[in-house]
């Protein structure tokens, strides 16, 4: 779905369906989990955050919900994820310069536990529709 504000009415059109049968339908989604929730997608460039990084964490094993937990008090980090792989822990975080996101970069690096970070910093988006 392209527009999460489309009324019931507007989607029942585009389905030939009655307005009844489609909120029925989106009820029993909702009741039975398969949506969740209804969001927005945020365009962080738009805001003034011209860097993004999506930094890979490695983290002492027995810290590791020590720092997840620091980790999710950071305003600039907007997705943090339990990984395997390369990295413990992946966060994407936002920052209006590269200044600012080098500060953030070191203040993870400071967080007891944190053996190192690897940033990868995003440098074009392609398509945007993937929460960033």
């Amino acid at each position: 779905m392209e527009n999460s504000r489309k009324s019931f009415r507007d989607i029942a059109k585009s389905l030939k369906l009655s307005d009844v049968a489609v909120i029925k339908r989106v009820k029993k989604l909702e009741s039975s989990g398969v949506i969740r929730k209804y969001t927005i997608i945020v365009d962080p460039f738009k805001l003034g955050f011209m860097k993004i990084s999506f930094t890979g964490i490695n983290v002492k094993p027995e810290k590791m919900f020590e720092v997840i937990m620091q980790l999710k008090e950071k305003d600039f980090i907007k997705y943090i994820a339990i990984t395997t792989g390369d990295h413990e822990v992946i966060a994407i975080m936002w920052a209006s310069d590269s200044d600012e996101l080098r500060k953030y970069h070191e203040e993870i690096k400071r967080i007891d536990g944190v053996i190192d970070i690897y940033p990868a910093i995003l440098t074009d988006v392609v398509k945007n529709e993937a929460y960033i």
